[in-house]
């Protein structure tokens, strides 16, 4: 391919964001839209995908509009249309793949399919350029993935949790706690304003794999609650925050770094909603440095931390080069699995 520069606009509506950006080169962002749901879906406690899909009708158009005015373009200077085709909702991916049909047809365009999870790995390619090989480690609402990356392009997923992502079991016991979704945010908040005076168990961490799971860990934190309030015993809520985000954060950093140094990586890239994380991207950052100096740590800048399109357009710069299209028969495909 040329070296010429290359300019995609990106679609992203795997949930409840509908995004679109306009990426150029894989690593610059000339706009990056996001219309969030947040409100909508508050009230009801998590994501409702009937009510996830009609926003995403309402605002596609808008957004596309949006981004292609912040980037100051006409379609004739876009060379290619990327949208997500998967993981996600169902109703919710068909909304971006329909439109990103249509704009590819229309404007005679490419059309490049990208997976949602690869998106939020190259997010860290728009802070500074990947070097390889490298390990992600991939945590959000739906997954908590270890990805090793030999090349660009290459996914081989070398540990992913057997029953709950650590996202999930941060949103459910915010619930449990009576805190507004989505509870992630807020459980990480008053972590920081509490101490760790409970032992939750951190499972799997001694097992020879890079597997991980929360569901244990998520039931005793409830069965904790339940029981006190049964007895009618108090619980620090920023203590019992502080008990559990200490469990997680250490079963992700042990792994993350055995991984680190058994596969001899050059870099490592944190990735996903849960990058928000303060807990994790701090003690992260601080057992690499103290353990492994020499191999640089990625995290994005928390707006390129959740669902947003400008992750996909820097995965489908990766996609471009090696001319790998879709036809317009592309689909949705809400079990997508990284690498396939």
């Amino acid at each position: 391919m040329t070296e010429r520069e290359v300019t995609i606009l990106a679609i992203e509506s795997s949930c409840d964001e509908t995004s679109v950006a306009v990426v150029r080169n894989g690593d610059t962002v000339l706009s990056n839209v996001v219309a969030s749901q947040i409100k909508s879906h508050m009230r009801f406690g998590g994501v409702v995908p009937e009510v996830a899909s009609r926003h995403h009708v309402e605002q596609i158009t808008q957004v596309i509009e949006a981004a292609m005015d912040e980037a100051n373009l006409t379609f004739a200077a876009i060379d290619a249309i990327a949208v997500t085709e998967g993981p996600g909702l169902v109703g919710s991916l068909l909304i971006g793949v329909s439109a990103a049909k249509a704009l590819a047809f229309a404007h005679r365009k490419p059309l490049i399919p990208v997976n949602h999870i690869a998106g939020h790995i190259y997010a860290n390619q728009l802070v500074e350029p990947l070097q390889f090989p490298l390990l992600a480690l991939v945590v959000s609402g739906g997954h908590t993935e270890l990805v090793y990356m030999e090349k660009d392009g290459s996914f081989d997923i070398i540990g992913e949790t057997r029953d709950d992502a650590a996202g999930e079991a941060y949103d459910k016991i915010g619930r449990v706690l009576g805190l507004p979704y989505p509870g992630g945010k807020k459980m990480d908040e008053m972590a920081h304003e509490g101490k760790e005076t409970l032992h939750f168990p951190r499972a799997m961490i001694q097992e020879d794999n890079y597997d991980f799971s929360f569901s244990g860990l998520k039931s005793s934190v409830i069965n904790t609650v339940h029981n006190a309030r049964q007895k009618g015993d108090d619980i620090d809520p920023y203590d019992l925050a502080a008990s559990f985000q200490a469990s997680v954060i250490e079963v992700l950093v042990h792994k993350t770094l055995r991984a680190a140094k058994e596969k001899n990586v050059r870099q490592l890239l944190l990735a996903g909603g849960v990058a928000a994380n303060r807990g994790l991207r701090e003690v992260l950052s601080a057992k690499m440095a103290q353990e492994l100096p020499d191999v640089a740590v990625l995290i994005p800048p928390l707006s390129l931390c959740g669902d947003n399109a400008a992750m996909i357009g820097a995965a489908a710069y990766s996609e471009y080069r090696k001319q790998n299209f879709a036809g317009y028969d592309l689909n949705a495909h809400p079990g997508l699995v990284l690498g396939e």
